[in-house]
Order: structure tokens, then C-alpha cells, then sequence
């Protein structure tokens, strides 16, 4: 598990657990006023947060580069500047943040492999998991996907469907080894490898 850290003028933090190519974060608003100004609202953040037990999708999806020198956003997108993010830096919001019952999607166009970005993030697990290698969404969404979140799928990045809860399934080292662990009820997450 890698450093928490925690994100002022946006109101969250996070845990993070790092893998040679991915980052898993676990997120959550601590200060419901930042979360809620006047910068941070149109990332929905905050309905996301009051809605995840609900129909708000608890997932989001941060993209990178797969180059460096690759300048092109995956999805229909608008720039957010956080305080916490040094300028020029901003992240790419997916256009589709305000349809809550999706993943909230975002991009860093200054983002890298945990692997190769200079930092060493702690990347050694237990049970030996190196990288993400699929992302199956569900989500209780009915209507059409927004053309963010399609663009995303058709990338093949990940794979969604609408089913009758949230659950998002990663798949890690092409799954060889046939193993699964489900973390619901606690988290709506499950592994396999």
C-alpha cells in the first residue's frame, strides 16, 4: 500500500496500492465544504459521495497516456484545476461528470507507469499481483452510455454492462491462476488473478 494523501480545496483523500502498470485508489470525502465549493462542484464529487450507496456510481476511471509524447484525450473532456495541482498541470474531466450513475472518467496527460515514472512506489503484494490487466464495470445504469464513458469502452480499457448493483472486477496478470477474491459486502470490488 502505497502513501494516503489528501487533496485541499477538493475535500478528499485516498489510499492508494500501487502495481507496475495501474494504480488502484481507494477515495473519500473528509471535508464535505471543500468537496461542495465553488471549484470542485462540477466534478459531482460530492453527489457521487451522499449517492454511493445508492445510484451514484462509486467508481472512477483515470486514464494516462499510454507514450509520453500522446497528447490526445480518450474521451469528450473539460479541464479541471484543482488548488492542489501546480499549474500548468490540470486534470481532463470526463464530459460525462455529471451523469453520477457512470464512472466518473479523468485523464492526466502528465501521468506514467507506476513502473517507470521515477517514484518507487511500493508495487511487492502478498500474493504476488504485478499488473491490471482487465476492468469489468457493472453499474445500474439503463439508459445509453454517455459518449465519454463509450469511448472508454471502445478504447479497451474496460468493459461495462449494467446489472442490478455496482461491482467492478479487476483482473490481474492475465488471470492464469484462476483465483478470485470478492470483497463485498464491505467494498463493492472483487479481484481475479
Amino acid at each position: 500500500m502505497g502513501p494516503a494523501n489528501v487533496h485541499p480545496g477538493q475535500g478528499t483523500m485516498n489510499r492508494r496500492f500501487f502495481f507496475h502498470n495501474a494504480m488502484l485508489e481507494l477515495l473519500w470525502v473528509h471535508d464535505p465544504v471543500e468537496a461542495q465549493n465553488m471549484r470542485t462542484r462540477p466534478t459531482h464529487l460530492w453527489e457521487r459521495w451522499q449517492g454511493r450507496h445508492g445510484d451514484a456510481s462509486p467508481f472512477g476511471i483515470c486514464l494516462r497516456p499510454r507514450q509520453a509524447e500522446t497528447a490526445t484525450l480518450p474521451f469528450p473532456a473539460w479541464a479541471y484545476e484543482p488548488t492542489y495541482l501546480p499549474a500548468p498541470l490540470v486534470i481532463h474531466m470526463g464530459e460525462n461528470s455529471p451523469v453520477i450513475a457512470e464512472p466518473l472518467l479523468f485523464y492526466l496527460a502528465f501521468g506514467q507507469r507506476p513502473d517507470t515514472g521515477g517514484l518507487h512506489y511500493p508495487m511487492t503484494h502478498a500474493i504476488g499481483l504485478r499488473e491490471i490487466t482487465a476492468l469489468r464495470i457493472q453499474g445500474l445504469q439503463q439508459a445509453p452510455m454517455s459518449p465519454a464513458l463509450k469511448a472508454t469502452g471502445q478504447s479497451g480499457v474496460m468493459a461495462w454492462s449494467a446489472g442490478l448493483q455496482h461491482h467492478v472486477e479487476i483482473g490481474f496478470d492475465g488471470e492464469t491462476q484462476g483465483k478470485v477474491i470478492d470483497l463485498r459486502p464491505a467494498l463493492p470490488l472483487s479481484f481475479y488473478w
